[in-house]
């Protein structure tokens, strides 16, 4: 079987019988006033992160989500959207589908502002979005695009790329590996298809975003997810894989290359009480400045002396200047 194959089946097996702790969050991460969780649901949580950021849901969204696992992020992206319709729910697996529908009518029993036709189940895989173009306002995977291969994650990026409005953003949640996967481990296809050996580095995950075309990635978490150990894996030395939840958004690339936000900021400390680079950012004296990290490194070289460049947080949560 492909690598894709063997995800379908292993996704097929574990949507008859959840496997609870399959991935790193077994509760939600997210507790929202009046949504209750069905357990099946909660059991069937398979990801390793959030990608339901409430400020980015305003306004009833479209939101589109690909693997609809149990269904447990759709139910809170319809939470926001609570409309007919509101969020597609995208997953090639029948019997995950399934399950996620049969999740969603237990929902629909214990939250009386659900109804189940808020959320579209559809038959479809992250290469071929069963939507138009440019109809969607987000998209959201969590724990998947991490299995694809480097040239099968760039058609999933390109094809969420396609689908999105103009300025519309891709929520995601993957595990990311602080240093190269070793090859016999990125050839196991049943640890592929389980999130521990398709992980890509975060230098690599975030070019893969810039190279498709979004101009602007936003980091809102990073943590560890699982170690790697020697003896299990075969390795010289444990590895450890970190969970990372992002935002990118379908905007148009500067020219001077893609803004990617890490918490960084930046504090003018020199002797005048502001200093302005004549390139839109402004640092008053002694007041941090969120930047993205290619300001803080232009002006790091700036004013090598004037300004001191915080570290990253890997916690970014809005505000700032590209």
């Amino acid at each position: 079987m492909t690598y894709l194959e063997t995800a379908a089946e292993f996704y097929s097996k574990v949507a008859q019988k959840p496997e609870v702790g399959l991935c790193c969050v077994q509760s939600s991460p997210l507790q929202l006033p009046g949504l209750k969780i069905p357990p099946q649901m909660q059991e069937m949580n398979y990801g390793c992160g959030t990608t339901v950021h409430p400020a980015e849901l305003g306004n009833s969204p479209t939101v589109l989500y690909v693997g609809v696992g149990g269904g447990l992020e759709a139910l809170q992206f319809a939470y926001f959207s609570r409309r007919q319709g509101g969020v597609i729910a995208v997953d090639p697996v029948e019997e995950m589908r399934k399950a996620a529908s049969r999740n969603l009518a237990e929902a629909a029993k214990e939250n009386s502002w659900f109804d189940t036709g808020f959320v579209d189940i559809r038959e479809g895989d992250a290469f071929n979005l069963p939507v138009a173009d440019a109809s969607v306002d987000a998209i959201a995977q969590n724990c998947l695009f991490n299995i694809f291969e480097p040239a099968d994650l760039n058609k999933a990026l390109k094809e969420a790329f396609r689908v999105l409005k103009p300025g519309g953003r891709l929520l995601m949640s993957d595990p990311i590996a602080t240093r190269p996967i070793p090859l016999h481990l990125r050839q196991d296809q049943r640890l592929r298809a389980m999130c521990l050996s398709g992980a890509l580095t975060y230098e690599e995950y975030t070019q893969h975003l810039v190279n498709v075309g979004f101009g602007q990635v936003e980091i809102r978490a990073r943590r560890p997810y699982r170690l790697l150990d020697c003896q299990t894996y075969n390795l010289d030395r444990p590895l450890l894989l970190e969970s990372l939840d992002s935002v990118s958004y379908k905007v148009e690339i500067p020219a001077d290359g893609a803004c990617i936000f890490t918490g960084k900021t930046a504090i003018y400390m020199g002797n005048e009480e502001f200093f302005d680079d004549n390139a839109g950012h402004i640092l008053q004296l002694g007041i941090p400045a969120v930047v993205c990290d290619k300001t803080a490194g232009k002006l790091g070289a700036l004013l090598s002396k004037d300004v001191l460049i915080t570290d990253s947080t890997w916690h970014y949560n809005g505000g700032g200047c590209c």
